[in-house]
């Protein structure tokens, strides 16, 4: 083991200190003389979340496949320890070498929250990276932004030297080339960046800029130097059987929040819900193949000695080998006594069926996912799911042993009314009665257990509520209120329990997910007053979010409750996600006409994403 950047009375004053010590099994250790590349990826939360991330452990695999490539990893250290660094002065370090942050040459930080942006400053401060890109000089590493954030990276444009617009597994080789290249002939910074954003999916905020009208609406958002493109169009891998994928992911010493083998089915969902921004950026649908996944599940199992495998996926129901998939894990896992995890399943017979196989009825719960109270209001989002469907699965449910279900809900949706809001608390009410019905006293192991949740609908980019206008604190507070009333009064209240969201979360990450580059300002004020790790209830400081909006001028309902004119120059419109305007345009109006409109395999709705020529779009 290294040498730690934290002594023992440190580690011994810190909450959960195996965050901080890195060596775990299947992490990678290089000799740093024999590599021209060190990359650090960080998530900017702590361990147990950042652990979890499946996008991390793929890229942490690529790179390290390179010999003249070693790539760490670093998270954001929870409030104890930070308080510690800022005192004694240590800077942010990485896990494998325990070597500072700024000796890098690179740290590359996905953004999955809008929540977590000032953790991101957080990371730059504690790594003593100056936190503009302006103020960077040559010896800085280079700062590169991925995930679904930097589809609308302009709230956090001034922090970062480059964004990666897409799936990580084309380009960042590419990328990496080109800096060894500017590195042997002594090019500068600058030049590197000139020539990384001619790179398919490159995005360099500082050759950018936007003009705007008098009322705040972006006049035009155009290139600032010749040469670099107007538009960035996003990185898709489309052979995804033939990427790169972990055999030996990393097996952390604490658990972590997906503290199992994790075997990603396929990417992109078919359904089209309208609120779903990554069922709209992750199109097409790509599926791995079955033997792959069958070879990947053995030697991940073998190499971790996890007790768990989850599949993952936007839509698992919808990957056209699963049964063969499960059938070969439950034999796999039943020999191994490993669990399978089934998320993202559409509560239909075969899954209920599936889950009867491999879950201990006993101990779960099966989840629904309504979105929205009426059948109207699940057909203006698109959901595809009808009462009749919801209630028929849930019959099947309690025929098969389960008597807990958890229902999860959006409040806020476009054209809601409180019908609609009723209609969450009677659904709620009909599955309660639906199992009293079902099941004969003498069978029932115990009383019917409910959880209804909701979340407040904040309007994503490239989806066709983009345009809409989100609700304001108190409608949304209202709404759950009126929803928790509607609770009270059904037959089976007692049956029944109502979870609601933070409305002051809700309406910050509303701002963030729409806002422009005026916005980083606000994020480094808030930052220099303390605020971090604002995804955790405990530590978020809406007052002082408040306050500085209020001190520098700037308006949230500007970002928040305006509706969008279909002609306004959005923050985003310079990325091509291969979903066309037109295509968002015409769902925006089906969906304020109630209209349903059929999934990728029933029939092509002409999204744009047959550009990328494969996967769902091409499978007749």
């Amino acid at each position: 083991m290294n040498k730690l950047a934290l002594k023992e009375e440190i580690l011994l004053r810190v909450e959960k200190p195996a965050r901080y010590i890195g060596s775990e099994i299947n992490s990678v250790r290089k000799d740093r003389a024999d590599v021209a590349v060190r990359f650090a990826m960080c998530f900017p939360d702590v361990y147990e979340i950042g652990m979890s991330h499946l996008g991390i452990q793929i890229l942490y695999d690529m790179f390290n496949r390179r010999e003249d490539v070693w790539c760490e990893r670093v998270y954001s250290p929870w409030v104890d320890l930070d308080a510690i660094m800022r005192e004694e002065k240590i800077p942010l370090f990485a896990l494998e070498s325990q070597d500072p942050i700024k000796e890098f040459d690179f740290l590359g930080i996905t953004i999955q929250y809008e929540m977590c942006y000032t953790n991101i400053l957080q990371i730059l401060d504690l790594a003593q990276i100056p936190l503009l890109a302006s103020d960077r000089t040559e010896d800085d590493p280079l700062v590169i932004g991925g995930g679904p954030c930097t589809y609308n990276p302009e709230p956090i444009a001034d922090f970062f030297d480059l964004f990666y617009i897409g799936e990580g597994e084309t380009a960042y080789n590419q990328l990496l080339d080109l800096y060894l290249e500017n590195k042997r002939n002594q090019k500068s910074r600058r030049d590197f960046l000139l020539a990384a954003a001619n790179i398919p999916g490159i995005y360099v905020p500082l050759f950018y800029e936007s003009s705007y009208h008098e009322d705040g609406t972006i006049a035009q958002f155009k290139p600032t130097v010749e040469g670099v493109p107007a538009t960035i169009l996003k990185e898709i891998a489309m052979d995804l059987t033939n990427t790169c994928y972990p055999e030996k992911p990393i097996v952390p010493f604490i658990k972590v929040t997906q503290d199992r083998v994790v075997l990603e089915i396929q990417r992109g969902c078919i359904r089209g819900c309208r609120f779903c921004q990554a069922g709209q950026i992750y199109r097409p649908v790509r599926e791995r193949d079955v033997e792959k996944l069958k070879e990947y599940a053995i030697k991940m199992l073998q190499n971790t000695g996890h007790e768990e495998i989850s599949l993952s996926s936007l839509s698992s129901s919808d990957y056209s080998s699963l049964q063969e998939l499960i059938d070969f894990l439950i034999k796999e896992c039943s020999e191994k006594k490993v669990n399978i995890s089934l998320p993202s399943l559409r509560i239909d017979a075969f899954s209920l069926e599936v889950m009867s196989k491999v879950q201990d009825v006993k101990k779960s719960s099966l989840t629904f996912a309504p979105e929205a109270g009426s059948q109207r209001l699940r057909d203006v989002i698109n959901k595809g799911l009808t009462e009749e469907v919801i209630l028929q699965g849930a019959k099947e449910a309690f025929l098969g042993g389960w008597n807990r279900v958890k229902l999860y809900f959006m409040l806020g949706l476009p054209t809601e009314t409180e019908e609609d809001i009723r209609g969450i608390a009677e659904l709620s009410n009909k599955i309660a009665m639906l199992y009293y019905e079902t099941i004969p006293k003498e069978e029932r192991k115990g009383k019917i257990s409910i959880v209804a949740s909701t979340s407040f609908f904040i309007p994503k980019p490239f989806t066709p509520f983009q345009w809409s206008p989100m609700n304001t604190k108190e409608e949304f507070i209202d709404k759950a209120y009126m929803t928790r009333t509607a609770v009270m009064e059904q037959l089976n209240q007692k049956s029944i329990r109502y979870n609601w969201h933070e409305a002051d979360v809700s309406m910050l990450e509303g701002v963030l997910a729409r806002g422009d580059r005026k916005l980083s300002k606000l994020l480094l004020k808030v930052y220099e007053k303390g605020c971090m790790f604002d995804a955790w209830g405990e530590m978020f400081k809406n007052d002082t979010w408040i306050e500085t909006f209020e001190e520098l001028g700037i308006d949230m309902d500007f970002y928040t409750t305006r509706e969008r004119a279909l002609d306004e120059v959005l923050p985003w419109d310079f990325i091509d996600c291969g979903v066309t305007k037109q295509f968002l345009i015409r769902e925006w109006e089906q969906a304020k006409l109630a209209n349903v409109s059929p999934n990728c395999r029933v029939q092509c709705q002409g999204c744009g994403a047959t550009m990328f020529q494969g996967g769902v779009c091409f499978e007749n």
